[in-house]
């Protein structure tokens, strides 16, 4: 979601003092074009490459996770890494540059909706091995990247087996469904008190990444609350009629969650991952203008070191919890056994 401040996503925390992040000149784009900005690197130590290895990395923000790092740089198979963002410059660079000395890495900066068709920013993704999606916000990526020839590529490129990873903001647009943040974030709270407030935006069918169909997902989920807010988001989805059941995956800061391409996954890093699944049985009210109401929609907490199977949505090892909203308050119990 929304980011004011810089991130660290993988393995490398930068520190400077007040001083020198005021004094520090801004980085020289390697160049620019229509809409956007782009910065490069060749590999440090190249090797020959091989061909990707499909993957997800899901990050939930804030924070180094070094397994995901290796995760992602050993499926790319070396070859180049394309960082997308919509904000900030070239500090993810240096991160990989660093971390994945087989790889060189391009990272492209859009200003708008334009850059999406220029022919250059096309053959960069058409060229990649790895693409990362950085934090920010996500808005910009559904304002510039929907309907164009990048949303054409990256999921060309989802199909051909490049790994993909996403940030906080990269990772709310890596499911089915999105919560777009188009009139700016959503808190808990707003979102029980009226699951159509004017913040609660909602987008679909941006990229295709099988193994996260019919998923939404939530970052910096325990550190800001947000359980209640994405039992709305999954509320939503049914209730317009977008799906019959909706998974929602939830990740802590400082942890990420690793895909491999027979829907297997692993929590690593710092915190959890919180899994569950919504239908219509589990809604009693949802319309505009009145609290949520919900009920025994049932789900996992699997801290780092658990394994996951989406395709089942089940976690282990996990603690079991189940959920009830009533009046706009949440209510959760914990170590639930269905």
């Amino acid at each position: 979601m929304r980011m004011g401040t810089a991130m660290v996503a993988f393995g490398v925390v930068v520190m400077a003092t007040a001083a020198f992040a005021q004094d520090a000149p801004p980085p020289k784009p390697t160049s620019t074009g229509t809409g956007y900005v782009e910065y490069s690197l060749a590999a440090s130590a190249p090797k020959q490459t091989h061909e990707p290895r499909f993957g997800v990395v899901m990050l939930g923000g804030h924070g180094d996770v070094d397994e995901a790092t290796a995760f992602f740089c050993e499926h790319s198979g070396g070859g180049k890494i394309v960082i997308l963002r919509a904000s900030g410059d070239d500090d993810y660079n240096q991160e990989f540059h660093e971390k994945c000395p087989a790889n060189s890495t391009t990272t492209i900066v859009f200003s708008s909706r334009e850059a999406s068709e220029q022919p250059w920013v096309i053959q960069q993704l058409h060229e990649a091995h790895a693409i990362f999606i950085a934090g920010g916000d996500q808005s910009n990526y559904i304002k510039f990247w929907k309907g164009t020839s990048v949303q054409k590529e990256i999921n060309a490129a989802i199909a051909r087996g490049v790994p993909i990873a996403g940030i906080s903001a990269g990772l709310a647009v890596e499911g089915e469904f999105i919560f777009a943040s188009m009139i700016d974030t959503v808190t808990t709270e707003q979102a029980l008190a009226n699951p159509y407030d004017i913040h609660v935006t909602l987008e679909k069918d941006f990229l295709d990444i099988p193994q996260l169909r019919g998923v939404i997902t939530d970052s910096h989920y325990s550190a800001r609350n947000r359980m209640g807010r994405s039992v709305v988001f999954a509320a939503r989805i049914v209730q317009d009629g977008w799906a019959k059941q909706v998974h929602v995956m939830g990740i802590d800061e400082t942890t990420a969650v690793l895909v491999e391409a027979d829907s297997t996954a692993r929590v690593v890093g710092k915190g959890a991952a919180q899994i569950f699944a919504l239908d219509a049985h589990a809604i009693i009210t949802c319309v505009a203008g009145k609290p949520l109401a919900a009920w025994r929609i049932t789900g996992y907490r699997a801290a780092a070191g658990a394994t996951l199977n989406l395709k089942t949505w089940t976690a282990a090892p996990s603690s079991g919890f189940a959920v009830d909203v009533y009046d706009g308050s949440l209510r959760m119990t914990a170590d639930v056994t269905e």
